[in-house]
């Protein structure tokens, strides 16, 4: 096993630890999900380049008669970067607290001001930094208001 193998497998653990993360335990951290909303996926056009690349040390290693571990470690990797970048949906997580957006916690109580633009997306600005959230059906930003009221009217 050469130090290439060691490090494809290394990515590979950790993307295999991020989808599992991201698709089993963060939903169940911090309390029960109140409400988990799809969002629109950021471009694509990252995903078509690292999955193409990835194609094409595949495409090298055959032609040039490389080790097949290499190759079937480089096929994993291509999957789990399908995978992530094309099938995952990246959620917004709301719990009794707080929410998850692109796997960081955040509590209600950082939100400082929050806007709706008309292109529909839900600006939050917290104390250094805005969070632009962008959901995949419009409805779902009304799902959010009432949940974010309701959270409003308990901590009263």
């Amino acid at each position: 096993m050469t130090i290439t193998d060691l490090v494809l497998i290394l990515f590979i653990a950790a993307l295999l630890a991020y989808a599992l993360y991201d698709q089993f335990i963060m939903p169940r951290r911090n309390g029960p999900t109140l409400l988990s909303i799809a969002l629109l996926r950021r471009g694509r056009v990252d995903s078509v380049i690292f999955v193409g690349l990835v194609a094409i040390l595949i495409y090298n290693n055959v032609t040039s008669h490389g080790a097949q571990m290499t190759t079937w470690l480089l096929s994993a990797l291509a999957l789990m970067g399908f995978y992530i970048f094309w099938i995952r949906t990246p959620r917004i997580i709301f719990k009794q607290r707080g929410f998850f957006f692109a796997n960081v916690w955040i509590e209600y109580n950082r939100i400082k001001e929050m806007n709706l633009s008309e292109d529909g997306v839900l600006v939050m600005q917290l104390e250094q930094r805005r969070l632009l959230i962008r959901v995949r059906n419009i409805d779902n930003l009304e799902k959010i208001y009432k949940l974010l009221i309701e959270n409003q009217q308990l901590k009263i």
